[in-house]
């Protein structure tokens, strides 16, 4: 008679578990595969990394799986550390252990770990600033919606990840005129010198978001050049906006960061630095423009849909009240969205 498995064991993250865990993590999600570098840059060094959040899975002592769960230790912005917020930014079981209720011993134990600290909720999986993924690829993993819509989770809001070739780009001779035009007239569309990056920084903080501020100061003192940005200026040298590239994990091919200013929108200098960095990316040997995380019908999602940007995948975004809670017996609604998503164009 065939034995059945040993049940597993699950502990918090021990030193030397990170190797087994990226193995184990890309057998378990192929098509979302992560390098042991990856993982310590993107989780073990994170700032607010804390081992007792990571829960193991162990099998006859090899790693089967795990859960990620992370609260603030330091703040995004100010002094904030929004203590009624937890987040589950990953969870995977090996397909050989899989059907033994492992998934939901780790996101439970990752539930109870974050109520014991404080959260009321746990989001899936919009953490920043190191998320691997946004939120819930429902059509890639069923297996998963369907274990965390059982314990509780429900649907905030969608984003999109979207891609576009750039073999055959060319800039349009359209943009290419405007922008000679505008810069006759005193505009400048140019990379900014190391001075303009306390404006930059200034801006992307305080009028779109304080992790996309946080990404540039950490993108340049890692190393990005100041080319993979471009800034637009009015002729009164009023910066109303940019666009960048390479700035997560140095990857060229990744766009954003990008904004402008609310007040300066409808003049088509979105359209303009969406443009000029392509054709950037294109330069520096770039085969193709793709991001993660926007709203599709976002005037910025409507925006790369018209620059030949097309829709790869489909994100939900996931929140659920913790056990031990009064919001525990609450119900959630998809009304209520993380502040600190809610101005998120790109990324």
């Amino acid at each position: 008679m065939q034995q059945p498995p040993p049940v597993a064991t699950i502990r918090p993250f021990r030193p030397g578990d990170g190797p087994a865990i990226a193995e184990t993590w890309t057998a378990s999600a192929p098509a979302d595969g992560i390098t042991y570098g990856r993982f310590r840059d993107m989780v073990l060094l994170d700032r607010n990394f804390d081992r007792d959040g990571l829960l193991v899975a162990l099998q006859d002592g090899a790693v089967v799986g795990a859960a990620y769960g992370v609260r603030r230790l330091v703040p995004t912005y100010g002094a904030d550390l929004e203590p009624d917020s937890g987040w589950i930014p990953f969870f995977f079981v090996h397909p050989r252990a899989r059907r033994q209720g492992i998934g939901s011993r780790l996101v439970r134990g990752v539930m109870d770990w974050l109520s014991s600290k404080g959260a009321t909720f746990a989001y899936f999986s919009s953490y920043t600033p190191n998320y691997v993924l946004p939120g819930l690829d429902a059509a890639r993993y069923l297996d998963a919606a369907r274990l965390l819509a059982a314990l509780g989770f429900v649907p905030q809001y969608e984003a999109v990840a979207m891609d576009r070739s750039l073999n055959d780009y060319q800039l349009p001779a359209d943009i290419r005129e405007r922008v000679e035009s505008m810069r006759a007239a005193g505009w400048t569309f140019a990379s900014p010198a190391g001075d303009d990056l306390v404006e930059l920084i200034d801006l992307a903080g305080r009028h779109f978001n304080p992790d996309w501020a946080r990404a540039i100061r950490e993108g340049v003192l890692g190393g990005q050049p100041l080319d993979r940005i471009i800034t637009v200026r009015n002729p009164d040298g009023v910066m109303l906006g940019w666009a960048m590239y390479g700035t997560y994990e140095n990857i060229i091919e990744r766009f954003g960061p990008f904004g402008v200013l609310p007040e300066s929108r409808g003049a088509g200098l979105g359209k303009i630095l969406l443009h000029l960095t392509l054709e950037r990316m294109r330069a520096c040997g770039a085969h193709s423009a793709w991001f993660l995380w926007t709203e599709e019908t976002s005037p910025a999602g409507i925006l790369y849909a018209k620059t030949g940007f097309t829709v790869t995948r489909r994100f939900t975004i996931l929140r659920a009240p913790l056990p031990g809670t009064a919001q525990s017996d609450q119900t959630v609604t998809s009304s209520t969205r993380p502040t600190q998503q809610s101005e998120r164009s790109s990324r």
